[in-house]
């Protein structure tokens, strides 16, 4: 049975924390922030990820799953895992001042042959001259990096799905840590041959991602200017089925904007190293600038058609469903409907209530941001009915249900429920009008 501590509890660190307790580890969640720690050991799980808060109440009944502000706790530990965050600096580069932090505060209590992998994401170089330079003056410890590739409302099951990558400072850190995941989770691990290695693969996963959502944006753009009727889903799925090389064409789908602590911060990360080290890098930029401008170019579609119809903006109701940056999570972490609030508002539109049962309330307020805690009190007489995340209860929410409520003839607008062609119909017949992005 391997002891584990995991430093840092948030969305990545509870989630890791808690499968592994569920695979026997023993675990300590350690972290500075006592009111966290607080909540966890109640039992409450403010990180609103699914499955998580049960996971967390079985695991803590087992004994097996224990919470802390003492990192002396990792003394005990076979593996510590670094989890803390590592946001954007003014420059734009990675702030690793809490990869520093947890660095220190741990190495005064690790011993000979402790394995401690970092998790969280840095610009290559970090794991080694930072993490692994400062706790070896203190013991003989393996040192390798991992990088976080888990996607927020699946984390559960795709922690224990995915192939996980490993890049040790060592051949003998590398086997260490090859071993830990394989006998705790049974995955595939994926070793490259060094920490830089594995560090770029992180930064790597994002860029694609973020490009790949841009090019999305950009032919969704291309579709809504276009004088034909064209649904920019229709051509995605049209384009994906050419086959290249070993895969097929993978063009991901368009939404309302991208949002969260990763794919927001991390091409700007790639952007600043090549910069630092004199590499002009133009892909980073050109995809932060496309899809950071999409909350505005929904808000302007929006605008669009209410003027188009010949209504008096400051006059209309705008229900939005959704806060959070993505399906069926409740984080806020830099959400792109914050923006489109925004620029809805300097549009001119009067009243926009918003709703997401996903989202905590503290959360909304931090944003400030007031939640209509009742659905159907957001969706009445709402002259337009805005989907900005595909939450299960939206999902669920039928064209019958949405006509019954909201005002005659409201405009239906899709940022991310990708309502299907069938749907769209019933919405028409029933007297509503539908724009999506791209359709």
């Amino acid at each position: 049975m391997w002891k584990v501590a995991v430093v840092g509890t948030g969305f990545i660190g509870s989630t890791i924390a808690f499968v592994l307790a569920s695979k026997g580890c023993c675990v300590d969640a350690i972290d500075i922030n006592e009111r966290r720690i607080a909540a966890f050991e109640r039992g409450d799980c403010p990180i609103k990820e699914p499955g998580l808060a049960e996971l967390l109440r079985e695991q803590k009944a087992t004994g097996r799953l224990r919470f802390s502000s003492d990192f002396s706790r990792v003394a005990t530990a076979d593996v510590i895992l670094v989890t803390v965050g590592t946001p954007l600096a003014e420059d734009f580069s990675p702030d690793i001042s809490h990869i520093r932090s947890a660095t220190d505060a741990i190495a005064p209590h690790v011993h000979d042959g402790q394995l401690v992998m970092v998790k969280s994401t840095v610009p290559p170089g970090i794991t080694r001259t930072v993490v692994a330079e400062r706790l070896r003056r203190f013991a003989d410890v393996h040192v390798a990096f991992s990088p976080e590739r888990l996607a927020e409302g699946s984390a559960i099951r795709e922690l224990q799905s995915l192939p996980i990558v490993v890049g040790g400072l060592d051949p003998q850190s590398s086997a260490v840590a090859e071993a830990f995941w394989q006998q705790t989770l049974g995955v595939d691990v994926i070793v490259v041959s060094s920490p830089e290695a594995a560090e770029m693969v992180k930064l790597a996963d994002n860029l694609w991602i973020d490009l790949n959502i841009a090019l999305a944006h950009d032919l969704a753009k291309l579709c809504d200017a276009l004088p034909y009727d064209l649904d920019v889903l229709e051509v995605i799925a049209g384009a994906n089925s050419l086959k290249k090389g070993q895969h097929y064409v993978n063009i991901l789908t368009p939404s309302n904007g991208v949002g969260g602590y990763c794919l927001t911060k991390d091409p700007w990360f790639v952007h600043s190293l090549g910069a630092r080290h004199g590499a002009d890098l133009l892909t980073p930029k050109t995809s932060r600038t496309i899809n950071a401008g999409m909350p505005a170019y929904c808000a302007l579609q929006i605008a669009q058609w209410a003027r188009r119809h010949d209504r008096v903006l400051a006059n209309l109701q705008l229900a939005v469903l959704g806060l959070a940056f993505k399906t069926n999570s409740g984080d806020v972490r830099l959400t792109p409907v914050k923006p489109l609030l925004d620029a809805l508002r300097s549009e001119g539109f009067g009243t926009v209530r918003v709703h997401d049962p996903m989202v905590l309330k503290e959360d909304a307020d931090g944003w400030g941001v007031e939640l209509n805690p009742s659905i159907d009190d957001t969706l009445r007489n709402a002259d337009g009915v805005i989907f900005l995340v595909a939450h299960d209860e939206f999902r669920s929410l039928s064209p019958a249900h949405i006509a019954k409520l909201a005002a005659p003839g409201a405009l239906v607008f899709d940022g991310r429920r990708y309502f299907d062609r069938s749907e769209i119909a019933e919405l028409q017949n029933l007297g509503l009008a539908y724009k999506g992005v791209g359709r």
